[in-house]
């Protein structure tokens, strides 16, 4: 049998403990599949999970083991039309083996078979009593998967063989032409086959579907082989053949291989023609690197840990790694750099959106530091400049989600780019644990100014009582032409998109319901919009990024600046500890407020969600504060659920454990939760809900895909497939928490004075005494802060 994996080295990373080898994972997440024009179920997500890697366009399958007419190849490819995923094919490229002796087929169906997911790299096998088929799949470049065939004599004669592969295209794309239309339609792509020099290439057309495909007459997907080949075409069908017989003596080997190729362009279509012909003399060597590149993305994941944990912990967060790399796209279109998408499964997440790209970049900058860098970057790109044509008065705010198409008032076709609003003030964060992560202090150096230019956007923008306490709202937009457009753009800038406090009508009695403000500047003209609620996560996130820009500043030597955010982040902290946080509940809220700020009214009506710990995880709740909201966050009949801390709590009368965000679970502001308790010292809390996260997730800690969030009730996985922050979510809860006691929360601001210092500490808690039913910690030692942190503000 073909050694899989070469042994290319383990590095010792706990005591004696070993880092984990790369076929300690295997088939992890099922990445079997049977692809169909119809690639979506009714949430318009895709039925199986593709894999790819590399930030490629393209992605492919495992055969399913019932699906007998798919061995021979990798089922797929899928194929991203610049925004929208279809599968091109069922199978693209199917080996077919004949006996040159008797002119007979091998019948693979018959043959001992496996089918195995390593992370990098899909991998078949089909055994007979002659011969062993061995076919492996890897994306070596960006553009480009490489495949390798080996083929082994277990006789002891010479083998004569002839190779032929052949495939089909679908040539249909399953997506109607508008999103109002109704039905399962789908139109023609009027792709066309053509041999190609060792292969065969597929051709596209311009077509311009704004909520369905884009390509154009450029788009080519290409497969080659590493020999002398013959093709025949019939209409959406083709055959390629090697053209000399291939002998084998016994007990040796016969390797080829070949490769597949999207482009969207001439141009790099035309740059990938030197790489494939390098790939396909040197394939082994790919191999090699593709190996050492994961093994390497493992011990990066697994070092510095101060415990271990169950395999099953171990494998998520490896799983988590598999997601990110899966969602990773390269620079094509109006990406200038590579990224992570939210989801290659779902329809409408081809893109980068703001606040998805923070949450991934921190996790990504562990185990790849450059793509967490050139994530963040890919937004930054698209910063709002003073000369800019279409917003100059949102100069310094970035938008809320990029796309390989910009919108039509920038001169695209695309009908997802969005610059409705913003997203919450997270960027300091991530650009503060990418830099902790990878040291590199001139991408601290690029970020900065940008950074802080974001972070004053906010007050120039969306303080609309000019308090230096933010309002969540939208921009000025063609499309923000009513209340109600305007309040959905706050509630996208939110990022919880129907959260119970952004409901119109508001709640109960004495609610005047959300209202908008027009934000003026000194000229008079609209710069943008506000609701009529400073909401106490955005304040806590705007906390934190004076935090971290307090960090940053310090760092690059810049004195008046730490100064600056030192000063205040102090009034920030000190307004919504006396303004948003209730006693009687024990919890924070947003804040309703008036025109000019003079009458306000604590939204303890609307219920409690998970906006409410985030003062905890920006570190600027009091210590009595804390504790309130820790009992809520701890209490089964509030947040302390089968799958805790849901979006809504329990006892929010407007809970739905299966809507958006009225009720289910989203891991990042899970994560938020369990490090707002690490934060203030309730390790062993955090500890347990990070467990019944990770154990209570459907198919989490199996072979099931990370879901964009869960059923509190239940631990079904809800909406889409392969959500990449919450693998981010879960990859950070691995590291800081399951095997460390660190967060990501910023660190330099809030000094704590000496009565507080007992309730902060590192993990150092040395018992527990019960009294009146209360626990009390009895903690020794200094808090230490594991992990600095910082963000900016200009209040």
């Amino acid at each position: 049998m073909t050694l899989l994996f070469t042994n290319i080295g383990i590095t010792k990373v706990l005591g004696e403990e070993k880092v984990p080898d790369i076929k300690d994972f295997k088939n992890i997440l099922d990445v079997s599949g049977n692809p169909k024009i119809q690639l979506n179920d009714d949430y318009e997500t895709n039925i199986d999970n593709p894999f790819s890697d590399m930030g490629a366009w393209h992605g492919y399958y495992l055969p399913k083991k019932d699906m007998k007419e798919l061995y021979g190849g990798f089922p797929g490819p899928l194929i991203i039309g610049e925004e929208y995923p279809i599968n091109l094919s069922n199978i693209f490229s199917k080996l077919t083996i004949i006996n040159a002796s008797n002119n007979t087929k091998y019948d693979l169906s018959k043959a001992k078979t496996s089918f195995d997911f390593y992370p990098g790299t899909l991998v078949q096998s089909y055994e007979f009593d002659d011969l062993v088929l061995n076919l492996r799949l890897i994306f070596a470049t960006n553009r480009t998967a490489l495949i390798k065939t080996d083929i082994e004599n277990k006789g002891d004669k010479d083998l004569a063989l002839n190779l032929q592969w052949s495939g089909s295209i679908f040539n249909k794309s399953p997506y109607y032409t508008s999103r109002d239309e109704a039905g399962n339609k789908s139109y023609d792509l009027n792709l066309t086959l053509e041999e190609e020099d060792n292969g065969v290439e597929v051709n596209f057309k311009n077509i311009r579907s704004t909520w369905g495909f884009f390509s154009t007459n450029e788009t080519k997907f290409v497969s080659n082989h590493d020999r002398k080949t013959q093709t025949t075409i019939n209409g959406d069908s083709y055959i390629t053949k090697l053209v000399e017989e291939v002998k084998i003596g016994p007990k040796e080997h016969f390797k080829t291989y070949s490769t597949d190729t999207y482009a969207f362009t001439e141009n790099e279509l035309e740059k990938e023609e030197d790489k494939v012909e390098e790939l396909l003399k040197n394939g082994d060597s790919y191999f090699t690197k593709n190996q050492e590149r994961w093994q390497n993305y493992l011990a990066n994941t697994f070092k510095d840990l101060d415990k271990t944990v169950d395999n099953k912990y171990r494998n998520a967060a490896v799983k988590s790694m598999i997601t990110l790399t899966t969602n990773w796209r390269s620079a094509a279109g109006s990406f200038k750099h590579d990224g992570v998408i939210p989801s290659l499964s779902y329809k409408w997440f081809v893109g980068f959106w703001a606040w998805d790209s923070w949450k991934q970049a921190v996790a990504t900058s562990h185990f790849d530091g450059e793509l967490a860098k050139n994530n963040i970057r890919a937004l930054f790109d698209y910063q709002i400049k003073e000369d800019d044509n279409v917003r100059p008065q949102d100069a310094g705010a970035i938008i809320d989600a990029v796309f390989y198409n910009k919108d039509e008032a920038r001169g695209g076709d695309g009908g997802n780019w969005n610059e409705r609003n913003s997203k919450p003030a997270l960027a300091a964060w991530s650009v503060w644990n990418v830099y902790k992560a990878t040291g590199d202090k001139e991408f601290l150096k690029e970020m900065y100014p940008k950074l802080v230019k974001y972070h004053d956007w906010w007050y120039s923008n969306r303080d609309h009582d000019g308090n230096c306490v933010a309002e969540y709202g939208g921009m000025v937009h063609d499309l923000n032409n009513s209340e109600e457009e305007i309040i959905l753009a706050a509630a996208w800038e939110s990022g919880m998109d129907n959260a119970t406090r952004f409901d119109k009508e508001g709640q109960g009695e004495g609610d005047i319901r959300v209202k908008i403000f027009e934000n003026k500047n000194k000229d008079g003209k609209i710069v943008g919009y506000s609701i009529n609620q400073e909401s106490v996560d955005l304040n806590a996130y705007l906390y934190a990024e004076k935090g971290f820009l307090k960090s940053m500043a310090d760092e690059l030597g810049y004195k008046k600046d730490s100064k600056r955010y030192d000063e205040s982040a102090k009034k920030l902290k000190d307004y919504v500890n006396d303004n948003m946080y209730d006693k009687e509940t024990g919890f924070y809220y947003d804040l309703q407020i008036n025109e000019d700020g003079s009458q306000k009214k604590l939204l303890v009506n609307r219920g409690k969600g998970t906006e409410g710990w985030i003062p905890l995880w920006a570190k600027m709740a009091e210590k009595n504060q804390a504790e309130g909201v820790r009992k809520n966050m701890m209490n089964p009949d509030v947040f302390n659920t089968f799958v805790p801390l849901p979006t809504a709590a329990k006892d929010n009368p407007k809970f739905n454990p299966n809507k958006y965000w009225r009720g289910p679970v989203w891991l990042d502001q899970a994560l938020y939760g369990v490090e707002a308790l690490q934060n203030y010292g309730y390790y062993d809390d955090a500890l347990e809900l990070s467990k019944k996260l990770f154990d209570n997730a459907e198919g989490l800690t199996a072979d099931g895909p990370i879901r964009e969030n869960y059923n509190p009730e239940t631990g079904k996985g809800l909406h889409t497939k392969n959500f990449s922050w919450s693998a981010s979510s879960y990859y950070l809860m691995y590291r800081n928490t399951l095997t460390r006691d660190v967060t990501t929360s910023q660190a330099s601001l809030g000094e704590l004075n000496s009565e507080d210092k007992t309730i902060y500490s590192e993990n150092n808690i040395s018992t527990k005494i019960l009294i009146g039913g209360v626990a009390i910690l009895a903690i020794g030692g200094l808090f230490i802060y594991l992990n600095k942190k910082n963000k900016q503000s200009k209040i």
